[in-house]
């Protein structure tokens, strides 16, 4: 998932993991429509092609976490409008099963479920992660100072940052740098589950 430019710095936040459109061209199709957006108005606010947004709707390729990023950045544009009316009014947002991308590793056995607000994907992500046994997350390195904390709810994880190895079973979290590559191995001998928050730029709050 390259990124060059400044605000998409979020490029490789799992290698090679691939997004699945299933229903999340139907949810950017109802969005863009519902904020009264053509579809070449959303590729210039977006700055993703008019026909890769169409290709999107339709199903019709797997978008990159960066391509997503830029499409939610600009319908927030929109939402942040539209909750300007009513600035006293209590702020829920929802998202459903069906709304809510998924990463999936390469070798296919762990999928991350994007939980996190778009919003902070810049500095603060969190994911709900499901992992087969023997299943393999690799990574490269995230940006210098990020930490990335892995709190398993079921069965057991393994964390290989440049060599060193740690362990965690159900109950327990795992805080380690991200800023080199590492490795996330369910060891679990049936599934495993665990909620992943990486934040970006925790060397600042230091």
């Amino acid at each position: 998932m390259g990124v060059e430019r400044g605000r998409e710095r979020t490029k490789d936040l799992v290698t090679g993991a691939q997004v699945l459109s299933g229903q999340l061209g139907k949810t950017i199709q109802r969005l863009r429509k519902a904020y009264n957006l053509s579809l070449s108005e959303l590729a210039e606010q977006s700055g993703v092609a008019k026909s890769i947004i169409s290709q999107i709707e339709r199903n019709e390729t797997n978008p990159t976490l960066a391509t997503i990023w830029r499409l939610s950045q600009a319908l927030d544009v929109s939402i942040e409008r539209v909750l300007a009316t009513g600035d006293e009014e209590p702020f829920i947002e929802k998202s459903s099963r069906a709304d809510t991308p998924i990463l999936v590793s390469d070798d296919g056995r762990m999928r991350l479920a994007i939980i996190g607000w778009i919003k902070t994907v810049e500095w603060l992500q969190w994911y709900d992660l499901s992992a087969d046994s023997g299943g393999v997350l690799d990574s490269d390195a995230h940006q210098r100072g990020s930490v990335e904390c892995l709190s398993v709810t079921e069965g057991e994880f393994e964390v290989d940052v440049a060599g060193a190895v740690q362990r965690a079973r159900a109950g327990e979290t795992l805080r380690y740098r991200c800023d080199r590559p590492h490795t996330v191995r369910c060891v679990s001998e049936s599934t495993g589950r665990a909620i992943m928050v990486v934040i970006m730029k925790a060397a600042v709050m230091e």
